[in-house]
């Protein structure tokens, strides 16, 4: 088995190391997605319309989902896989930016999946608004040789244009919703209805060569709507829709509390994570209730809470009660690296920084960042810390044993502190922050790059899960983009999860 991170930065992708072979997998040309540009934060507006004038995502979802009854979907959601007792599949959060962060991942995603009997994608499939036009390169393309079903759950990215290429692709529902009577003007509805981004009309000529990329009958999946259950073995895999802004309709919640009751262990896998960043978010339901009060019930049979939209890997062993549950954090499957040297020591649902696991290391995600602000700012010669001045600073300030020692002689500068200071890296409790928690996210978020501007390593993952009578094996698997991370995907993490 090859090197984590955790062993040797070499295992981390940094110094000289062979590019991988992932380019060889993407188009000709390739759009640079840049999260700084005016157009782009235009056309992903919907989310920001609905915190100000109301989510309308409740009722679009009830009205997608009504039609996929009336058409003959099952009505308790739940498709049932005929598999043997024991079985593996995947997990991938957040994947669809289509260019180089993407498909890093997937030389090492198709040698790890060997056998698997299905994948779930767990929020934004596709970036920026989830239009129909880009599944080819940012879905079909590079899950073109993965010889079994992917389900998905969407992220706030696949709502910005309501739903509809996502109902297209994994529903087989391939008409647009009916229009709505427009609200009163100068009403808050109103004024969301005249600013609000609607879906483009698809080019159908070109969503059928898309799905020409997966054509084998092994391959094809429909889901019975935008959230769903999945039986198979001895788990049953509970996937929820959260919508624009991370929260649940009264609908789904009924049928969320409805699906889980039973002994059957349940896996829940949701667009929005319940544990992330050292903070809790349990997600509200519409009519009353969250849904970690769902999966922290014993009758219920949860072991595991698998989350995308943040953009890196974290893990939450959570004791509920005398048992424990997995809260995972899994949305580095394809977009830009989300910072982990901006969480703070861990001490939330009981869980300290002992249990708390985390990828990339949070010294490597100082490194990258540093890397990416001497680039952009052009002050390369300050802002750029060595992994292992990063590694070294990062344990000074948050008070802890690094999982990769830095190595001997290396010395906290006052400019490492500087850096790791205006990077908005975490500090231990009761040190103040050079910047505010709030500023830090704005600031870190505001400059994270497109990997298409970066270069390796991206530090991208995705997970194996292999299920038996009486355990899942929970593995996180590193995608760096160079060569050798490629030939044999390190194993970041991993965690045996009791079934009984």
């Amino acid at each position: 088995m090859s090197d984590s991170s955790r062993d040797t930065a070499q295992g981390a992708g940094w110094g000289a190391a062979e590019p991988g072979s992932y380019r060889k997998l993407m188009p000709g040309h390739v759009e640079k997605l840049s999260w700084l540009n005016p157009r782009i934060l235009w056309a992903a507006r919907n989310g920001v319309l609905a915190s100000w004038f109301g989510d309308p995502t409740g009722r679009t979802r009830s009205r997608w989902v009504a039609r996929r009854a009336a058409a003959g979907a099952p009505a308790d959601k739940v498709i049932r896989r005929d598999v043997p007792e024991r079985f593996s599949f995947m997990v991938m959060g957040d994947t669809g930016e289509g260019d180089d962060s993407q498909y890093a991942v997937v030389p090492g995603f198709l040698k790890e999946s060997r056998g698997t009997d299905f994948a779930v994608i767990a929020s934004d499939v596709i970036y920026p608004v989830g239009a129909a036009d880009d599944y080819g390169d940012k879905f079909f393309r590079p899950y073109r040789d993965y010889p079994a079903p992917i389900y998905a759950v969407p992220g706030n990215h696949d709502w910005y244009e309501d739903l509809g290429a996502f109902m297209r692709v994994f529903c087989a529902d391939t008409l647009p919703l009916a229009p709505e009577p427009r609200p009163r003007p100068l009403t808050r509805a109103g004024w969301r209805s005249l600013l609000w981004h609607r879906p483009r009309p698809a080019d159908e000529q070109r969503l059928a060569r898309a799905r020409a990329l997966r054509p084998a009958p092994g391959q094809q999946a429909e889901q019975p709507g935008p959230y769903w259950a999945i039986d198979a073995g001895p788990v049953r895999i509970v996937g929820i829709d959260t919508g624009l802004l991370g929260t649940v309709d009264a609908e789904q919640g009924a049928w969320l509390r409805e699906v889980s009751r039973g002994p059957r262990p349940k896996i829940l896998v949701t667009g929005s994570p319940l544990y992330v960043d050292g903070e809790y978010h349990p997600c509200p339901i519409e009519d009353g209730g969250w849904v970690d009060d769902i999966v922290r019930a014993p009758e219920h049979h949860y072991v595991a809470a698998i989350g995308g939209d943040i953009h890196n890997y974290q893990r939450y062993p959570v004791d509920v009660g005398g048992r424990t549950v997995q809260y995972v954090v899994a949305g580095g499957g394809g977009a830009f690296m989300h910072a982990t040297h901006t969480i703070p020591p861990v001490s939330v649902g009981g869980v300290t920084e002992r249990e708390f696991r985390c990828y990339p290391l949070r010294g490597d995600s100082l490194a990258f960042y540093s890397r990416l602000y001497g680039r952009r700012l052009r002050l390369r010669r300050l802002f750029t810390l060595t992994e292992a001045e990063a590694t070294a600073v990062i344990a000074e300030r948050l008070g802890i044993e690094p999982a990769r020692a830095p190595g001997p002689g290396t010395r906290v500068s006052g400019r490492a502190r500087l850096v790791a200071g205006l990077l908005g890296a975490g500090r231990r409790p009761g040190r103040p922050a050079l910047l505010r928690l709030p500023v830090r996210k704005v600031y870190t978020r505001l400059f994270s790059p497109s990997s298409a501007t970066y270069s390796p390593p991206f530090f991208k993952c995705f997970l194996r899960l292999d299920v038996g009578p009486d355990a899942v094996r929970l593995r996180c698997f590193a995608a760096t983009g160079n060569r050798a991370q490629e030939l044999d995907p390190p194993v970041e993490d991993e965690v045996v999860i009791p079934l009984k």
